[in-house]
Order: C-alpha cells, then structure tokens, then sequence
C-alpha cells in the first residue's frame, strides 16, 4: 500500500497524451497570433506606401502642370545664319521650354528647364534640369544633378496640341515639329510598374499666353473659341482613358 499522500499526486497529475494535446494547442494559438501581426503589419506596411506613393505623384503631378501652365515665349537657341529660333523643344520622352521657376529656386529670372523620363533598373524616372536663361548653354543643363521628380514608372508619354494657320486645332501628336512657337496644349500620361496602387491623374494643360506666342491670331472671339475647344479636348481625353 502506498501512503495516501502519494496516491493523491498521483490521481492529479497530467498524463503524455494530455500535455501533447495542450502544448499542439498553444502552438496553433500562438501560430495565429503570429499570423495577425504579421498581416497587421503587412496591411500598415502597405498603407504607407500608398499613402508615400499618393504624396509623391501628387506632389510631382502639381509641379509640372503648373510649369506648364506658364511657359514663356522665350528664346533659348537661335540659329543667325537660318533665322531660326527655338522657345520650345518636346518629344514623347522629354520637353526642353522657359519658364519661371518656383520659391527660391527662382532667382536670376526665367530658367530653361528640362523634364525627362530617363531609364533606371526599376523603371523610369522623371527628372528636372535647368539653367539661367541669361547667358544660357546646353552645357549648364547637366552641370548639377538633376532633381528626381517621379519614379516607379512603367510607360510615359508627352502629347502636344498646335494650331494650323487658320487658327484651328490640330491633332495630338507625340513630337512638337514647330519650334519657334509654343504649343497650345501639353498632354502628359503616365502608367506605373505593378505594386503602385495610385493612378496618375489624368494631365492635359493649356498655355496660358497670347495667342500670338502659339502661331495663332489674337482676337477675342478666336480666344473665346481655343479656351471653349481645350475644354472639349481635355473632356474626350478623359472620357477615353
């Protein structure tokens, strides 16, 4: 006979089965906390990116319309010897034009300015360069770094609108042939690479100068017709997309 003292712990302790059962348990319940973290973290992780990416592609998106809507009918090349002028360059890829540049950025008067997508191992990149127009020398374009205004991007294009001698509106067109003028309207779409969740708003910009600066005759009937028609322009383009 075993004294009752040790029947008693016997009778109340946990058998092999018992504390296998209780310890697989814990681990499916720690398993799932660990998993709910982790997703938690995964789901802040990702609304700061999209709330980073939104902040960045807005802030890039207000930059550029904005230079565009004040570009300036100035000369930054010239050719005596052909009578030649250039006050605005544009391809699908990169545009070169005059314009003012913001806050503190802007001292000395107008700059010459460049936005160009350029190819990077993680997509492409637009980049800001600029120079004094005073003075002004392609050179002095790539004399500092340029400012990186947007990456993560897939495909980019720059449309521009002109008018015909008859002060009607062309079609969109990914070159700008006329360079001693300006365009009437600088279309800009771009498309990001997967993992980007915002879309780029959609940017189509009228040049808010004279008419004569874009080729076309000032009068206010002909400017009533170019404000009335880059509404509609601007309305189809947005329809599309």
């Amino acid at each position: 006979m075993y004294p009752a003292s040790i029947k008693v712990r016997s009778e109340s302790g946990f058998s092999l089965v018992e504390m296998l059962l209780a310890m697989t348990l814990m681990s499916m319940l720690l398993a799932l906390a660990y998993g709910g973290l982790r997703a938690s973290s995964q789901a802040t992780e990702k609304g700061q990116q999209i709330l980073d990416d939104s902040n960045r592609i807005r802030m890039a998106h207000q930059f550029v319309r904005k230079q565009l809507t004040q570009l300036l009918p100035l000369t930054f090349e010239e050719d005596e010897a052909q009578q030649i002028r250039t006050v605005f360059r544009g391809d699908g890829r990169r545009i070169r034009y005059v314009a003012q540049m913001p806050g503190y950025l802007g001292f000395g008067g107008p700059q010459v300015q460049e936005l160009e997508f350029v190819r990077t191992e993680e997509g492409l990149e637009l980049v800001l360069s600029h120079a004094l127009l005073q003075g002004y020398e392609e050179d002095y374009l790539y004399e500092r770094q340029p400012i990186l205004l947007l990456d993560k991007v897939k495909t980019a294009e720059f449309n521009f609108l002109g008018m015909d001698e008859n002060g009607e509106m062309t079609q969109w067109s990914p070159a700008w042939e006329d360079e001693s003028i300006l365009p009437a309207a600088v279309s800009l779409d771009v498309e990001f690479i997967d993992g980007v969740y915002i879309q780029w708003p959609v940017l189509i910009t009228s040049v808010r100068i004279d008419q004569g600066a874009i080729g076309g005759s000032a009068n206010r009937s002909t400017n009533q017709n170019y404000t009335t028609t880059i509404r509609d322009l601007m309305s189809k383009r947005t329809t599309q997309q």
